[in-house]
């Protein structure tokens, strides 16, 4: 599929034309566009394979796992909620506005723009595409230009499978994302990093956009060994899964560092060891189950992170690299310095810190910097929709006393009128007892 080019104001009048049209709001169109993105995944599956491999050395048991596998379970999520997400709901008014009844309405948003990421260029395109399709929009994807295999891929399977008119992917590189961003859209949603997303904010600003980042972290893994042997292993062999095994530790779920209790150190070290091995062998480089850094700019970040005199010297095991296959082996640290850019940024990579401490708690946290709004399933429903306000009022009966001239027996009709029901007001209209 050709690149989009230019300003993009002429493809973005159409799907403004299209979402006006009210095509994409059918409960039809969502469907049939949902039931597309299992067709590609099920047809194009070999083609997903092989790009994830040349892109990022995914082994396509993992890239099944983690990309393919989890788009079929959100799309066939939303077909099965549909109906339910998009229903109206009942909403509670004031009883001074009886007869009066009210509703949200999940309404699309118009016309979004979706940023997707590199290290599960399939997965963090889809996932959002689902919740804008269920939800009703027209949509234009940029996919990630570090992924450039994945990027033209996306293009060509979207362009086969799903409706062009109201779901359009842009490839390029940041020149394109700075163009597009320069238009005004009804939803931005962001998967990356801080840096990017302060200028997603910042552009999005000027129209005031509504946008979900979806950015990055230090997510630790609290490790207390006060458990049985089984369990230990259990946790271990997790920990290894949860830092090695999506993406190679590219990925913001990642487990960024470990903190444990300083005498539990050893056993932990000594376990990670031996379950590295077992899933990776005595040489992971031969592995195949080890995804590879993204570009030779990544790595060269890692391995800075790496080769900072303190931190050096806090490696216990692994350590080695190769440039020219953007690999870099897992590796464990023990207590590198708080203050080194290895404990100050996010990993984004095979390393796994270990911080021992022996007081017993430890305040870590926060939210801003790790992005807001969320998604997936229902949350993806909403994140593009809009719960509009609906009140429908009958003329069978209409209250006077909502209305001047004001008198003090207004005043208490009204102020009783807060604390009953329906049927009392009912029957104080009408000078009856009750009762309430």
């Amino acid at each position: 599929m050709e690149a989009i080019v230019g300003d993009f104001e002429g493809e973005l009048n159409e799907l403004r034309e299209v979402f006006k049209s009210g095509k994409t709001r059918d409960i039809s169109w969502r469907r049939s566009q949902l039931h597309g993105i299992l067709s590609l995944l099920k047809e194009r599956e070999g083609d997903i394979f092989k790009a994830l491999n040349q892109d990022l050395g995914k082994h396509h048991v993992e890239a099944y796992r983690d990309e393919i596998g989890t788009v079929a379970k959100s799309a066939k999520h939303a077909l099965g909620n549909l109906k339910k997400w998009t229903s109206s709901k009942r909403a509670k008014l004031p009883l001074s506005t009886f007869p009066g009844r009210a509703k949200l309405v999940p309404e699309p948003l118009g016309v979004v723009l979706i940023l997707s990421s590199w290290n599960f260029p399939f997965g963090l395109s889809f996932e959002p595409i689902i919740g804008a399709i269920a939800a009703g929009n027209a949509i234009i994807l940029k996919p990630s230009e570090l992924a450039p295999t994945c990027s033209s891929v996306l293009a060509n399977i979207i362009r086969d499978y799903l409706d062009n008119s109201a779901i359009k992917v842009v490839e390029g590189g940041p020149y394109v994302g700075e163009k597009l961003l320069q238009h005004r859209f009804d939803k931005i949603f962001y998967t990356g990093g801080p840096r990017v997303g302060q200028s997603v904010m910042t552009a999005a600003a000027k129209n005031l956009t509504p946008v979900t980042l979806e950015l990055g972290g230090k997510c630790p893994a609290v490790v207390d060994f006060l458990s049985s042997s089984w369990d230990k292993k259990i946790a271990v062999k997790r920990i290894i899964w949860g830092k090695f095994g999506a993406c190679g530790g590219q990925a913001c779920i990642a487990v960024d560092y470990i903190l444990t209790q300083k005498k539990f150190a050893p056993i932990l070290v000594e376990l990670l060891k031996k379950y590295i091995k077992r899933s990776y062998g005595d040489n992971p480089m031969e592995s195949n189950s080890l995804a590879k850094i993204i570009n030779k700019k990544h790595f060269s970040r890692l391995k800075e992170l790496l080769d900072e005199p303190h931190v050096k010297s806090s490696i216990v095991y692994g350590g080695s690299s190769n440039e020219n296959d953007l690999y870099i082996e897992p590796t464990i640290l023990v207590d590198p310095p708080l203050d080194s850019e290895i404990m100050t940024e996010e990993i984004f990579g095979p390393l796994l810190p270990i911080i021992t401490y022996v007081a017993d708690t430890l305040p870590f946290g926060g939210v801003g910097g790790s992005g807001f709004g969320s998604y997936h399933g229902k949350f993806s429903f909403e994140n593009f929709s809009h719960q509009k306000a609906v009140m429908v009022r009958g003329y069978l009966i209409d209250f006077g006393f909502r209305y001047p001239p004001w008198n003090n027996k207004k005043l208490q009709l009204l102020k009783s009128g807060l604390r009953y029901d329906y049927i009392t007001l009912v029957f104080i209209k009408l000078g009856l007892k009750s009762k309430a």
